[in-house]
């Protein structure tokens, strides 16, 4: 791995990442003592403590931010949908065959209703089939006219599984329901020849809870604090997941236990070189899954010559890692690329709707970088899916990226 210009020693320390380390803490992140991460839940707070505790092994000094968050989606039964018709009843299965829909009223017990097309005049009393893509309009129609609730349609990843969202559009005045694709189709058909009974309920409420971000800042080396300047540099992950589902696990190991574990490795190795640590900070931030609070909230604090790099994902990189810059980045952008460069880690630009985008808006540089989320927020989302050269491509990236702002800055 070849140095480049104005960075002696640089590829000897970047070689310093452990894939040995990093896949033991997205194993510990994704065990079921923490039951998902999800904001405001035990789960959740348990992680924010754990990840304290190692940012102070690391000589940081951290602290643990609270703040407010609403309108979080909470699941908090097992949903239930099945319709029969000539004499022959289906049941489905939650996450695989349908799955609740984020705008959906509370339906705490099982409501059983004829099924009616969206088209016909008299919904009262019915669950109503909207067509594909119409579900709004489906929802308009069903509340005007007293409907049991909507059925909509909904596609899969491709492994076929539905995943979990926790934050969404407003609430409707009726329960609804996101069947596949496929299923949905086959409801047509079905109403189509003969009368079709439905049961279904969805017990989902909104909540408002507390999030937990944790903030580490490492000591100033003798490097940042000869030039007076800095840099400040802020890497940053999310570590919430969209929590388990009752009765079901979802580990979240890729989204964002991933990148947890390459920003945490990035740390330790920065720490101990302080010559390539500039002026660094770390922060684990929460509730991302839910609309990026934490960043939000995190991002007002920060003084305006902050370099922000933020890691959503690093499970499997394919052909590239997508990069997205935002605010005043032009700088930190091409010294991200320079890093490439010396790690061999290609990049592409892509979009990256993550916590970077908060931290942007702030009117700070900030760059989102994603290597890959592999049963992306569902059951399948395990940490066995997480490659090790992966983690070690992502935290080899930001250990090179941080090390040349620092060079630059001494030079």
């Amino acid at each position: 791995m070849p140095d480049l210009p104005r960075a002696p020693g640089l590829a000897a320390v970047v070689e310093r990442v452990s894939a040995a380390r990093m896949l033991a803490t997205v194993h510990e992140l994704a065990r079921d003592h923490y039951a998902g991460r999800r904001v405001g839940t035990p789960g959740g707070r348990a992680a924010a403590a754990w990840l304290a505790e190692r940012l102070r092994e690391l000589g940081a000094e951290v602290e643990l931010d609270s703040f407010p968050v609403a309108d979080v989606r909470e699941l908090y039964a097992t949903p239930v949908l099945e319709w029969s018709a000539g004499g022959q009843a289906l049941r489905l299965e939650h996450r695989r065959d349908f799955v609740e829909h984020l705008a959906s009223a509370e339906l705490p017990e099982p409501r059983t209703a004829p099924l009616a097309a969206a088209s016909e005049a008299d919904l009262h009393g019915r669950w109503v089939l909207a067509e594909a893509g119409d579900w709004a309009q489906a929802c308009e129609r069903a509340e005007a006219h007293g409907a049991a609730g909507v059925l909509t349609a909904r596609g899969t990843d491709a492994e076929g599984w539905m995943p979990k969202m926790i934050a969404g559009p407003a609430t409707r005045a009726v329960p609804i329901i996101a069947l596949r694709t496929d299923q949905h189709a086959r409801l047509a058909d079905a109403l189509a020849i003969s009368p079709v009974q439905v049961t279904g309920s969805m017990p989902l409420r909104q909540i408002s809870t507390q999030g937990h971000n944790v903030h580490a800042r490492f000591p100033a080396s003798a490097h940042a604090r000869g030039t007076g300047t800095g840099p400040r540099v802020l890497l940053t992950a999310h570590y919430d997941g969209v929590g388990d589902d009752p009765g079901m696990r979802l580990p979240a190991a890729a989204d964002n236990a991933s990148g947890v574990a390459a920003v945490l490795e990035a740390a330790r190795v920065l720490a101990a070189d302080p010559a390539t640590r500039a002026d660094l900070s770390v922060a684990f931030v929460d509730a991302e899954e839910t609309g990026a609070w934490g960043s939000a909230h995190h991002a007002a604090a920060l003084p305006s010559d902050t370099l922000v790099i933020n890691l959503d994902g690093a499970a499997q990189l394919h052909q590239a890692a997508s990069v997205e810059a935002g605010g005043p980045a032009h700088a930190l952008l091409a010294t991200l690329d320079q890093a490439a460069r010396l790690t061999g880690v290609p990049l592409r630009a892509g979009a990256m709707a993550s916590d970077n985008r908060r931290y942007a808006a702030a009117g700070v540089a900030a760059i989102g970088i994603g290597m890959g989320m592999p049963g992306y927020q569902t059951p399948a989302e395990t940490p066995d899916r997480v490659e090790a050269g992966t983690l070690v491509a992502a935290a080899r990236l930001l250990v090179a990226s941080v090390g040349l702002l620092a060079v630059q800055t001494s030079v």
